[in-house]
This record gives structure tokens, sequence and C-alpha cells, in this order.
């Protein structure tokens, strides 16, 4: 009596994570990473200093109101499209790093302007000097406000140094040029609206942003050769670069167009005296020319799988109008 025996098919090839599926999960560690170093922060200081727990609990209801997390998207972006290993611990900690050096720069730029709210909550110069005013006490409300919010400012920034001063040697480098360079890219974007020299239209960004631009580099460039650096990928330092400078332009002119939140009132008189329907167009094909070359430059170069499509298509949601 033959036996039939049932021929099983062969096991299932496993499936590839998709590059978005890779960022959002380090993202997701990343929330985590933040939540840990603020919750370790308080628990120093709340049984033996309740007035410093009370500045953490404030600087860590800022970081969890959220926000695009901007600068640790694209720093994984460029970290994972270089090989690098999702499951190391060292970039998450630059990310979360990222993201601390970004909210000080936020508290900064809050007060400097003077502004009300951020990410929906009211801001920390704002709501310190409601407390101040609220309690009595001695001095000027707005003086407490602005000190204690430029306060936990330099804190955000001690707990991002903590963090960075893991990174190996050459990743490290990236981010103490990022460092410098913000600081003296945000004192020339100060200096020059102070002597009315500021223009709205980005031509300088289209032209090609000089070193230590305040925008440029440090939203795109810098987190991007990061993420390369960390991946020990010394060969996209300038590939990376290249892709950035004029994605960097297609994004502020999209800003220009639409009125992003560094464009204000001045911008929008511009565009509303200066730019007919015709010079719209032509705006928008610079856009569209500018997101293609931003697209060239990571078509050929040796990427992990998947990536190259990816970076061609956040170059285009980068650029893209608002819905």
């Amino acid at each position: 009596m033959t036996k039939h025996h049932r021929q099983l098919p062969p096991p299932a090839a496993p499936r590839t994570v998709s590059p978005q599926l890779q960022r959002a999960k380090m993202l997701d560690r990343v929330e985590e990473r933040l939540r840990a170093v603020l919750d370790e922060e308080h628990r120093r200081w709340r049984t033996t200093d309740a007035r410093g727990a009370g500045l953490v609990e404030s600087l860590a209801e800022l970081v969890s109101a959220g926000g695009d997390r901007a600068r640790p998207t694209v720093f994984l972006t460029g970290y994972l499209a270089a090989g690098g290993d999702p499951g190391a611990p060292a970039p998450v900690d630059a990310a979360a790093a990222l993201e601390l050096l970004d909210t000080c720069t936020l508290i900064r730029a809050d007060i400097r302007e003077n502004a009300a709210l951020r990410r929906g909550i009211p801001t920390l110069h704002v709501s310190r000097a409601a407390e101040h005013e609220h309690g009595g006490w001695a001095g000027e409300a707005r003086r407490f406000g602005e000190a204690s919010a430029t306060l936990a400012g330099d804190l955000a920034l001690a707990l991002a140094d903590r963090l960075a001063a893991r990174l190996p040697a050459e990743p490290w480098r990236v981010w103490d040029e990022l460092r410098r360079e913000r600081t003296i890219g945000s004192y020339g974007h100060q200096a020059l609206a102070a002597e009315y020299l500021e223009d709205p239209w980005p031509g300088r960004c289209v032209a090609g942003c000089d070193r230590g631009c305040s925008a440029g580099w440090y939203a795109l460039r810098h987190p991007l050769r990061l993420g390369a650096a960390l991946a020990a990928r010394p060969d996209l330092d300038a590939v990376y670069a290249a892709y950035a400078r004029p994605l960097h332009a297609a994004w502020r002119l999209r800003g220009f167009l639409d009125g992003g939140p560094e464009f204000t009132w001045d911008a929008e008189m511009l565009r509303e005296l200066l730019l007919d329907a015709e010079e719209r167009d032509t705006a928008e094909r610079l856009i569209d020319e500018l997101v293609c070359r931003a697209r060239h430059t990571v078509a050929a170069p040796p990427l992990a799988e998947g990536w190259r499509e990816e970076l061609a298509a956040f170059a285009v949601r980068v650029a893209a109008r608002d819905a």
C-alpha cells in the first residue's frame, strides 16, 4: 500500500519591515527615553528640592505636549537610510538629545518673541509669570517668568548634552558643530531683524544657505549628517549635504507661499503685493525643481533597502502644499 505524503509549502520568507515602520518604532523608543530621562530627573529633586522638581515638571509638560519631533525624525531617517541598526540604543539617545535641544531653542525663542502659546499650552515664561503674580511674590512677574523659562531651557540643554556625551567621537563632533552653528545662526537671524535687514523672501536659501544658517543646516543637514556619522557611513556626509540644501530651499519657499510659522505679517504683505498668479506658478515650479534636485542626489548612493525611495518620498512631503 503506497503512502501519500502531503507536500508542505516552503517556509515563507521573512517580511521586510518598511522604512516608515522602522522609523516609527524607533520614534516610540525616543518617546520612552524622553519620559525616562525627565522622570529620573524629577525623582532626583522631588525629595530634596521641591522648587527644582517644579522646574523639571514644567519642562516635562512642554516635552510631553508633543510637536512634530522634526529633528529626531530627520536624524533617524539619515541613520536608517545609512544602514544603522534600528535596535541600537545610541541613536535613541541621540534623537532624544536633539528633541531636548530643540525644546531649549523653542523656549528661548518664545521668550524673545513673547509668544503666548507653544504646542497648545501656555509658554513657560507666561505660565511662570502667572504663578508669580498669583502668589503675590516679590519682584516683577514678567522678569521672574522669563528667568524661570531660561533656566528650564538651560536644564533641557544640560540633559541633551548628557545624552550626547555618550556618542562616539565622530558623531559627537557633528553634534558639537550643530550646537555651535545653531547658536551663531540664531544670533544672526535676530541681528538681521533688529537691523531691519531681514527679508521674508527666502532668496538666500534658494541661492544656497551659507555656513551657520539658523534654519537649513540645523533643520535638515546636520541631523542627516549625524545619522550618517552614527551609522559609520562617512561616505554619505557629502550626499546628505547635497540632498539637504535644495530640500531646505524648497521647504522655505513653501513656507513663504503658504504662510508657515516663520513667515509672519511682513511675508504676508509681500506675498499680496508682489506675487500675482504667474509669479506664484513660477515659485511652484522652482519648488518642484528643487525637490527633483534633492531626489536626484539619493538616486545612486548605496543606501539601506527601501530607503532610497523613502528619501525621495520624504523630499516630496517636506515641500508639499498644506492640505
